[in-house]
């Protein structure tokens, strides 16, 4: 009787503003390995008919919360624990890779692609390599030509990330079955958007992906995938992105120039999610809003610091405009702000009695643009421990209650707003620091609306500092004809 096949896993997961100066640090991530890593993945326990005659081996894991760049000896040492796993995990049938694909490393231009070049470097050209992809990430060419099969999420925000990574195993071991090596095809496309403006709740991008399931359902395709690209790293590989894979050559190919020219054409129609606006616009319509009940809670998504896409989770612009509102100072508009990291004020003010006046500085620690640091003068109401953003305060300031955080975190669930004494639906505005609304707070909300704060991951990337982007790309210019060649392999 043949042997099992065998097929290792392993991966470093972030995406990465180079424009954030927030330095991602081994501290920042989450890692798993050995059985817990195994753990993680639900056709594993108890294995689906098609993994349970595959032995399957846990390299390393690591995954953080969107950050700035990583710093190279984080990058380097889980790059050395991944490649010494594969060194002594003998024969090998093939790696699954569960990636980003927006991390960027300082100095580097390309993580996702040195990595999978190294780990070609030990196991060789003859195992199969599948990449399960944040639809944010960036497709390179080494990253292209270092896999056999890509694929990526179909929804922002993101709902099948589960169903993605065991798509792109079950395409592996599929391939591995049938014994040859997939056809794939790839088409760049010089589009750049922030995902603020290519939820797939919305069109043009709700009907963009909807094309995927049909493409993939022809004769000869196995997968069929669309990135959208990462905006906030200035690297020459960041672009949106399609790539086919098969079993035949001409069905793939032509998937992926089919999806590629269907992107391309939809580029004028994309649109931000919700109506933007700065900041003060932005509050001046939630004052009008909340007088109407049906409204309430109004969000305003402060998402130039978003930390979900790599912000560094402590510029106080937003906050600073907030605050200056008389309604807030008076009470009379009942609000939440989530959120601020700032450990050394959590420090200072967590060990108090709750109802004890602070006055304490927070914020602009790690992107001191304006205003900086910010004079927070109220009162302790809420203490707690959150599994994402270690201890947390809750300081009132006139009807504002002020989060404030030991580590980075996005207020995406409402059990988190609970756990400082929250309920989401008895307040009159949140501002939170997030792009567009996750599922939870989506359907919490009354309304909303997109403020273009400043910060590392700015929606206006007009207001970005590129210089390494390869040019012309959509938005940015807008006067040229795409080049939607197909690299096919």
């Amino acid at each position: 009787m043949s042997r099992p096949l065998r097929v290792a896993i392993g991966g470093v997961h972030i995406e990465s503003s180079t424009f954030s100066p927030h330095l991602s640090t081994a501290a920042d991530f989450e890692v798993t390995r050995g059985d817990s890593l195994l753990a993680r993945y639900g056709w594993l326990s108890p294995a689906e008919p098609w993994a349970a005659d595959v032995e399957w081996i846990p390299l390393v894991h690591a995954r953080a919360l969107p950050g700035g760049a990583v710093a190279p000896g984080t990058y380097d040492a889980w790059r050395a624990e991944i490649l010494d796993g594969l060194a002594a995990a003998g024969p090998l049938d093939g790696v699954l890779l569960d990636i980003h694909g927006a991390m960027s490393v300082v100095g580097r231009d390309d993580a996702e692609g040195d990595l999978v070049t190294a780990i070609r470097s030990v196991i060789g050209p003859e195992p199969f390599v599948s990449a399960a992809m944040d639809l944010h990430g960036n497709v390179s060419p080494a990253l292209f030509d270092g896999c056999d099969l890509l694929t990526c999420y179909r929804t922002a925000p993101h709902v099948d990330v589960w169903e993605t990574r065991e798509r792109a195993a079950r395409n592996l071991v599929e391939a591995l079955r049938r014994g040859h090596r997939p056809c794939k095809a790839l088409v760049h496309v010089p589009i750049l958007l922030p995902g603020e403006m290519t939820s797939t709740r919305l069109d043009p991008a709700k009907g963009l992906y909807a094309r995927v399931p049909e493409v993939e359902a022809r004769r000869g395709v196995i997968d069929a995938a669309i990135w959208i690209g990462f905006a906030w790293a200035d690297e020459p590989r960041c672009s949106g992105a399609v790539v086919a894979t098969g079993t035949d050559a001409a069905a793939t190919a032509e998937a992926a120039r089919e999806l590629g020219e269907h992107f391309w054409a939809a580029r004028e129609e994309f649109a931000f999610v919700a109506p933007t606006g700065t900041m003060d616009d932005c509050l001046d319509q939630a004052q009008v809003a909340i007088k109407d009940p049906a409204r309430r809670p109004f969000f305003i998504s402060d998402s130039g610091d978003n930390p979900g896409a790599g912000g560094a989770d402590d510029v106080t612009y937003a906050l600073d405009r907030l605050l200056a509102r008389q309604e807030i100072r008076d009470g009379s508009i009942r609000a939440v702000y989530a959120s601020l990291v700032d450990p050394e004020a959590v420090a200072q003010v967590a060990d108090l009695p709750l109802g004890s006046p602070v006055s304490v500085l927070v914020g602009g620690r790690i992107d001191p643009r304006e205003p900086g640091p910010l004079p927070l003068d109220g009162v302790l109401e809420a203490v707690a421990d959150d599994p994402d953003g270690g201890r947390c305060v809750s300081v009132r300031v006139g009807g504002a209650s002020v989060f404030v955080t030991s580590r980075r975190m996005q207020y995406r669930e409402l059990a988190s707003y609970a756990r400082l004494g929250i309920e989401v639906g008895t307040v009159d505005l949140v501002v939170v620091k997030i792009g567009y609304l996750e599922p939870e707070l989506f359907d919490a909300a009354g309304d909303w609306l997109l403020a273009l704060t400043p910060g590392g991951v700015d929606q206006d990337l007009r207001r970005l500092p590129y210089a390494r982007l390869r040019r012309p790309m959509f938005p940015l210019d807008r006067d040229f004809t795409a080049d939607l060649t197909v690299v096919a392999k």
